[in-house]
């Protein structure tokens, strides 16, 4: 039986087995690609953040899914910078030898702390994993459905995300279906082609 609960207290284990899950579900994204020392430091932060949090999926104790969320991500971006932006440069140090461009877009996202602030107060769905091996059982359904019992819609006018738009159907599909409106679509500096969602209670719920 799967078990969503979030994450209170969190060891260095736990925090290796959601880099090492993050690897196993996205092998091929940027963050991925800066090493499991990188990941451990950037979901580090989220415990770390009082904003912010884990919400964790769990079969026989095992981890098969997580959300990484905060319900302010521009001080969480500055936090990140103040408190662990040598460490992150450290991690990333073998990825940006092998690949230069790496250095830029490690940049523009330690930037985004500007790009991220809108006029009213969300909450981030920033990052979310499923293990791959166990798909099609809803694990990423009851995520966000505990991420959304866990919002105050009396203060968080929504619940923000963003994704690929191109070559990502089945993802885009996922959010819609979970009750999440397209907002907008737009390109990053690296011509990424990004589509940006928000959930708002009672107003985009699918029936």
């Amino acid at each position: 039986m799967v078990v969503i609960r979030e994450l209170e207290n969190f060891s260095k284990k736990y925090i290796v087995s959601m880099a090492l899950l993050h690897k196993k579900a996205f092998p091929l994204f940027f963050l991925t690609q800066l090493g499991i020392p990188f990941l451990k430091t950037l979901y580090t932060g989220y415990m770390e953040d009082e904003d912010s949090g884990i919400i964790v999926a769990e079969d026989d104790d095992n981890l098969v899914g997580f959300i990484a969320y905060s319900n302010d991500y521009p001080r969480f971006y500055k936090g990140l910078m103040k408190h662990h932006l040598l460490k992150f440069a450290f991690c990333s140090v073998g990825a940006a030898i092998k690949h230069p461009s790496f250095i830029r877009r490690l940049w523009g996202a330690f930037k985004k702390s500007d790009s991220v602030v809108k006029s009213e107060r969300y909450v981030e769905l920033a990052s979310i994993c499923v293990n791959p091996c166990i798909e099609n059982r809803g694990i990423g359904t009851q995520l966000i459905d505990y991420l959304k019992s866990i919002v105050d819609f009396n203060t968080y006018a929504y619940i923000n995300l963003e994704t690929d738009a191109d070559g990502n159907d089945n993802v885009n599909s996922f959010y819609v279906k979970n009750g999440f409106k397209l907002e907008r679509t737009y390109t990053t500096a690296e011509g990424r082609r990004m589509n940006e969602y928000r959930y708002v209670q009672g107003v985009y719920n699918n029936p």
